[in-house]
């Protein structure tokens, strides 16, 4: 089984795969007579398709433990997907790059408590991954008219490992 080694999240090394969300070397000035800063645009919300709108959801994931065997992606082809944890706690986000139609290469990013990224539209990403305890996260995403799911079972899976 091939080995996907979890990478630390860095703007640069997530770029091809969406935003990362969080307030460093973010854009931002005072609201609200000076007692609020806003952290502004922080990711690019995309829709797609006929009757496009953004849904706001919570998602309640359970911890996974590692290694932990990858065996499908998933892709949204009419919307981005940002993810945004609610409790102070690490988490994984696995993408991959399109190859022809077909996930590439998968990587796994370790996303430091307090920090969120933004899935890029029809990009190739694993499902939700908490890592040390059941965990809520903020879900940015499409609904509207469409098939906005396609899903890749991998011929053979991958272990990912801590780095």
């Amino acid at each position: 089984m091939q080995q996907i080694v979890i990478e630390p999240l860095s703007r640069a090394a997530f770029a091809p795969f969406g935003q990362v969300i969080d307030t460093a070397e973010a854009s931002h000035y005072p609201i609200n007579g000076g007692m609020t800063e806003r952290f502004h645009d922080l990711a690019r919300v995309e829709l797609g398709g006929v009757h496009a709108r953004p849904l706001i959801s919570i998602f309640r994931g359970r911890p996974y433990v590692l290694p932990l065997v990858l065996k499908l992606v998933e892709r949204h082809p009419l919307g981005s997907q940002a993810f945004f944890p609610l409790a102070p706690h690490p988490w994984l986000s696995i993408v991959a790059p399109d190859d022809h139609g077909v996930p590439g290469m998968p990587r796994a990013f370790l996303i430091p408590a307090g920090t969120g990224v933004n899935i890029a539209m029809n990009t190739w990403h694993g499902v939700l991954t908490p890592l040390e305890q059941e965990c809520e996260f903020l879900v940015v995403d499409r609904g509207g008219d469409g098939n906005n799911l396609e899903e890749h079972l991998f011929a053979e899976p991958f272990l990912v490992v801590a780095g």
